[in-house]
């Protein structure tokens, strides 16, 4: 019993076997020269970037307008072959001419125009490695090491794999398809890479922009200062300030996976939260105990030590004693406390292995304050570098969810 000629993998509904072609069945060589310089626009056929203007792949002409006469017209949909070969084309690439537009190409290439074949699924065969063995097998490398050698009665003898027209439509759509997605996944990819990079350069920016806004140790006034401010800043410690505070103790079986509010522990502070409780505790303990007021700067006090969240004034319980905050006096206000607290060095745990910032730790650090137009002034200046950041990272976030969508939809 002959062996059946179908595919290993399959759309359903098809069952029928494939016949084998000839290249030269299903297609035609192009042999109509630029007479009279008709077209001036010339192609090359690049195994990275397909046919491609001239102009685009090297930057400028590198055939003489004089040359163009004897070269082959390639109208739009014609497929074209380039001899030179490379590790990605080891016998050289097939490509299809999809710029739109008619142009003309070197007698060194293989014009040819399909007919009776679906241009998709055609050029998706050029682009799988099924008819390298044709190639090798009936030519060489020639005189050139880096030319492929194969004549053109040969080359058009090449054996296409022939399914029914709908078969083949169905298989070049997918395979386009797929194409389109894994295009549009890598675009994502590079506009990702370039907004992390934004990023990261926005953070050591403002970073270096702290280290010359505040002042160094031993220094009253800092390298950097907006005009019309000449006093020097006054050394205080948070204690004298202010006191540490923090929200009401929640046990465990007070919490639920979901629930009315959101209860943000040490391990989702910053971030989302995985327990709630309900309205009527929040109410409760919110009036009772202690509560921070909007604009509050939210401090985490264990794990990663020092890490800061603004209060907006959302419905929202945080866990005791890992995150607190400090309320003070009018001598600071919360905007220039938020960026003290990003260049501050805590008392007594810098260069320990303590991994917790005790109350003691906070009122007892040292901070250097200016007066309340300068700290705003300083402050409204820092906002803006936070407004670049925030926006910066929606937009990372937005390109990484477009990137899962792209993964989940690429992958079955």
């Amino acid at each position: 019993m002959a062996e059946r000629r179908v595919p290993r993998i399959r759309f359903k509904g098809f069952e029928e076997d494939w016949e084998q072609r000839k290249l030269g069945d299903i297609a035609e060589k192009v042999c109509e020269k630029n007479c009279g310089m008709q077209y001036s626009l010339t192609l090359t056929n690049s195994a990275e970037f397909g046919v491609i203007a001239q102009r685009d792949f090297f930057d400028h002409d590198i055939a003489k307008a004089s040359s163009l006469n004897g070269y082959y017209v390639v109208h739009n949909e014609d497929f074209v072959y380039n001899p030179r070969i490379s590790v990605s084309a080891p016998v050289g690439p097939v490509n299809r001419n999809k710029l739109g537009e008619t142009g003309v190409m070197s007698p060194l290439y293989t014009v040819f125009r399909p007919h009776d074949i679906n241009a998709n699924y055609l050029e998706y065969f050029f682009k799988s490695g099924y008819w390298h063995k044709f190639m090798n097998f009936n030519g060489d490398s020639g005189a050139r090491a880096d030319r492929f050698s194969i004549k053109d009665q040969v080359f058009f003898e090449m054996p296409i794999p022939f399914a029914n027209r709908v078969e083949q439509r169905k298989i070049g759509n997918y395979l386009q398809q797929l194409d389109t997605l894994l295009a549009l996944h890598h675009r994502q990819c590079l506009t990702l890479a370039f907004h992390q990079r934004k990023l990261e350069k926005l953070k050591i920016l403002k970073k270096a922009m702290l280290e010359k806004m505040f002042p160094k140790n031993g220094a009253k006034v800092p390298e950097i200062r907006f005009s019309g401010f000449t006093d020097d800043w006054e050394q205080r410690k948070l204690g004298e300030i202010g006191s540490v505070m923090m929200c009401r103790r929640i046990f465990k079986n007070q919490t639920s996976e979901s629930g009315e509010i959101p209860f943000y522990k040490i391990g989702t502070f910053g971030g989302v939260a995985d327990a709630f409780i309900t309205k009527a505790l929040f109410e409760e303990y919110r009036l009772k105990y202690p509560f921070p007021e909007k604009g509050d700067v939210l401090i985490s006090a264990s794990g990663s030590i020092g890490r800061t969240v603004e209060y907006t004034g959302e419905e929202a319980y945080f866990q005791d004693s890992n995150i607190v905050w400090l309320k003070h006096d009018e001598n600071v206000v919360n905007t220039f406390l938020r960026n003290i607290y990003e260049v501050i060095k805590w008392s007594g745990v810098e260069g320990s292995t303590i991994k917790r910032l005790y109350n003691d730790n906070i009122l007892r650090t040292r901070i250097k304050i200016p007066t309340i137009s300068e700290q705003e002034k300083i402050a409204h200046f820092l906002d803006g570098f936070d407004l670049l950041l925030s926006l910066h990272q929606r937009k990372l976030e937005k390109l990484r969810q477009i990137k899962k969508s792209m993964l989940e939809r690429m992958f079955v």
